[in-house]
């Protein structure tokens, strides 16, 4: 490169016109070529120099002196050619800078370039393409067709925009009737960027057909041959889920790249295959391919997503070590990865490592950085830190904060938090000045925190803001969700009403249906919704028969329990897993048949594991047997589970054999352990929101009137019949005193506030944080034949239906 000196380029003023052309673009280069355009006067013939200088800038990546440029040769009175336009336009493009690209544009309107230049009119398309304004682009392709002027390069810019958008559908139609006018236009042809182009459409709609056909249309026209053809394909294929098409479209391909291996690579681990995904990985690395971000982000991405953390976190500590610069999708695979295993201080060490090398970057696009952040937020959830979890929400400015950053939230305390807050955050989504309408997912997300809580008013609110707003796309995910919700809030007769409105239904939904009506005791109905999922056609799963064995322990249908059992594997194709031999020994175990119970777990072709033993203990509790509750107690020590809800069972066994020496025991393990028993807990449903009782409280400010209907509710159904089982006291005191005990459990105090703040006739609502003690559902039982309330009782096990002196669970609680 030549660069001129002042003096030199002013002695070449006054014959620059008259040099030849050659000589001019050599020594008149970058910023001398530039100074002596400047001392030139305006001529038609050497825009050329111009175009060349902003053509320069477009390629070295700087597009905004590209535009000075363009601005100082107009401010000279050098008037741009139909060269000049389609690069400037480009520059607006690189800068999305709508105001700018549009004036640029009405200047080639007036000087008549868009109308008789086909390269200025596709750089107009690409242009708003790029700048957001997609209306504008299409009416401009539609004006260039109506006059004629077009060609292959303004389809392809226009199916680009539709691409672009996510307007895929629309794209594909585009393709279709550029191909259509192919026929009566031998000039037009799609040429290899057209298929480039268009396959990521059939891709991201999973239209393998059309796939296939475009891929037909590549081989009789010869641009299979091309690389980025042939990728294209293998990358439509893998998205599509045909791995198999895209092995054959791979291996076929004379000429490959990184990109021909990545696409493998990622469609092999996005379909769950990921020993082929690492065996292409191995490959790549034999093969000295140079592996880059999208390569290591796909293997970091297909550890995540098999739970497999710490090993996503070895594959980006040697992605660092390789020197190769990570992205915000490698960022948010091994955050992702990090939450799978609950790694703390790696997902920490993560962070740091994010703030020094990536977030308020200069070059930076905001939505990855924001990306990011989510995955952060989403980390720390699912860590169960949620101060840091919230601190990151909260550094998000409330302008900032996309759908996505308020769902991880809300789904971090749904799920594995307090769901309260769930709710809280929610409502400040809807209620705030973000001005953001929750998508599918935070919707499913607050539907969660309402099952956890049973918080049905709230849930039934949510189900209206639905049904206001149409979710059409999320409708079957919301669905589900619903009826989840409604099951374990109570109304399972609403979660039908739900289930029987949807239009399209899946295995969940059916599944989900199966459970309601499992943990309410309608067996019998769960039962029917079984058979109706099986001639629907779908297939039962392993999870399809935990619920239906479930449902079968739940209301005493051991008969029918063992039958599905014995006949899952050979009707069904389901083979057997602990959790089924769990539900077994749970059936068993309810109806006191606890020697076949034990008989089970000794046929087992796997080694029992901590819910196994579990139920049996349950089962021991119910009908006390000392001896088999010991001994489940002895397996669980060996297997290092030990939780309070453990003691608490054994202490309930030994007090039922009124072994209270043995129970003082008890208490003094739990001390030396270091666990404390959780305290009782009932919160009951009112007209003024939920009301929270502990064992023994005195804290309501309607104490006094609960426990005076207390006494005079105990009194009566004594009358009746009712006498306390003391043994649930769990106290080595005289029986009046375990009485009196008795009358402080947490769901009575919730009932007798129920019974005073809820109008007659309306159910009552309890929820209970453990299983409802033995006596208060003898009590509960005697009281709804004396009251005029359907009381519904929800522990950690099932609902209990209370009504004229019935329970739901007949027993099988």
């Amino acid at each position: 490169m030549v660069i001129l000196s002042p003096p030199l380029a002013a002695k070449y003023k006054q014959s620059a016109t008259t040099l030849p052309p050659l000589v001019l673009k050599f020594l008149f280069s970058s910023s001398a070529e530039q100074c002596l355009l400047h001392s030139t006067p305006p001529c038609r013939s050497s825009v050329f120099y111009w175009n060349d200088l902003i053509k320069s800038s477009i390629s070295l990546r700087d597009p905004k002196n590209a535009l000075h440029l363009f601005d100082e040769m107009r401010s000279l009175d050098w008037i741009p050619d139909g060269y000049t336009y389609p690069y400037v336009l480009k520059a607006c493009g690189d800068i999305s800078s709508l105001k700018v690209g549009a004036s640029v544009h009405s200047l080639a309107l007036v000087t008549g370039y868009i109308n008789s230049n086909v390269f200025v009119g596709n750089a107009a398309v690409a242009m708003y393409g790029r700048c957001g304004a997609i209306e504008k682009s299409r009416q401009l392709f539609h004006e260039m067709l109506e006059r004629g002027v077009f060609d292959t390069i303004s389809w392809n810019s226009i199916i680009a925009v539709h691409v672009q958008f996510g307007e895929y559908r629309r794209a594909l139609r585009m393709f279709e009737h550029m191909l259509s006018s192919s026929r009566s236009d031998v000039m037009l042809r799609a040429d290899g960027v057209s298929l480039v182009n268009v396959l990521p459409a059939c891709a991201s709609v999973k239209s393998w057909r059309r796939g296939m056909e475009i891929h037909g249309y590549a081989i009789r026209r010869c641009l299979i041959e091309d690389m980025f053809v042939g990728n294209a394909i293998v990358d439509m294929y893998a998205k599509c889920g045909l791995m198999d098409e895209a092995k054959v479209v791979f291996d076929l391909m004379e000429e490959k790249d990184v990109v021909s291996w990545n696409a493998l690579v990622t469609g092999y681990s996005q379909i769950g295959k990921f020993d082929d995904a690492l065996g292409l990985f191995e490959r790549m690395r034999e093969k000295g391919i140079e592996l880059n971000v999208v390569t290591w982000s796909a293997v970091i991405a297909g550890y995540a997503q098999r739970g497999l953390g710490y090993e996503a976190l070895d594959v980006f500590r040697e992605m660092i070590a390789s020197r190769s610069e990570p992205n915000a999708v490698t960022f948010v695979s091994v955050l992702s990865g990090c939450a799978a295993v609950r790694a703390l201080v790696p997902g920490k060490e993560t962070q740091c490592y994010v703030t020094k090398r990536f977030l308020n970057l200069v070059g930076n696009h905001p939505g990855d950085e924001m990306m990011v952040i989510n995955g952060l937020i989403d980390m720390y959830a699912k860590c169960e830190n949620f101060k840091l979890a919230r601190a990151m929400f909260d550094s998000v400015k409330l302008k900032d904060r996309s759908v996505v950053t308020w769902t991880v939230m809300i789904g971090g305390y749904a799920q594995h938090g307090e769901a309260n807050d769930a709710l809280v955050l929610f409502s400040e989504m809807l209620r705030g000045k973000c001005n953001i309408m929750p998508n599918g997912f935070t919707i499913s997300c607050a539907l969660v925190a309402c099952a956890r809580l049973g918080a049905l008013r709230q849930g039934r609110e949510i189900h209206a803001f639905v049904l206001r707003n149409r979710y059409d796309e999320a409708m079957l995910f919301v669905s589900n969700c619903l009826i989840d919700m409604y099951a374990k809030s109570g109304d399972v007769n609403a979660a039908r009403a739900v289930f029987d409105n949807m239009t399209k239904k899946n295995e969940v939904s059916w599944t989900s249906l199966m459970t309601g009506y499992g943990m309410h005791g309608c067996g019998e109905e769960a039962l029917q919704a079984f058979d109706g999922m099986m001639k629907a056609g779908l297939p039962a799963d392993g999870v399809t028969f935990v619920v239906v064995l479930y449902a079968c322990s739940h209301c005493g249908m051991v008969d029918k329990g063992i039958s599905y059992f014995n006949n899952m594997r050979k009707d069904f194709g389901v083979t057997p897993e602990a959790e089924h031999y769990a539900c077994m020994v749970d059936l068993l175990g309810r109806a006191g048949r606890l020697n076949e119970a034990m008989k089970v777990i000794k046929d087992m072709p796997m080694k029992p594991n901590p819910i196994v033993w579990v139920s049996l203990l349950s089962g021991c509790r119910l009908h006390g047997n000392v001896e088999l509750g010991e001994h489940a107690v002895e397996q669980l020590f060996k297997l290092n589970f030990e939780n309070d809800g453990l003691y608490t069972l054994l202490s309930n066994i030994y007090a039922s054999a009124r072994r209270w020496k043995d129970v003082a025991k008890i208490r003094v393990l739990m001390k030396h352990a270091g666990i404390q028993k959780r305290p009782g807990c009932s919160w009951v449903q009112g007209k003024r929101g939920t009301a929270t009782f502990f064992v023994g409280d005195k804290s309501h400010p309607l104490t006094r009137e609960i426990y005076n209907l207390l006494d005079d509710l105990i009194y009566r159904i004594k009358i009746m019949g009712y006498v306390p089982e003391t043994s649930f006291a769990l106290h080595d005191v005289d029986d009046e005193e375990k009485g009196d005990l008795l009358l402080e459990h947490s769901e009575k105090l919730a009932l007798a506030y129920g019974i005073l703040t809820t109008a007659p006739g309306l159910p009552i609502r309890i929820t209970k944080n453990l299983r409802v003690c033995g006596d208060c559902h003898t009590a509960i039982t005697y009281i709804s034949s004396i009251i005029e309330h359907e009381i519904i009782l929800r522990d950690t096990s099932r609902f209990h239906h209370f009504k004229n002196g019935v329970c739901s669970c007949k027993g099988y609680w």
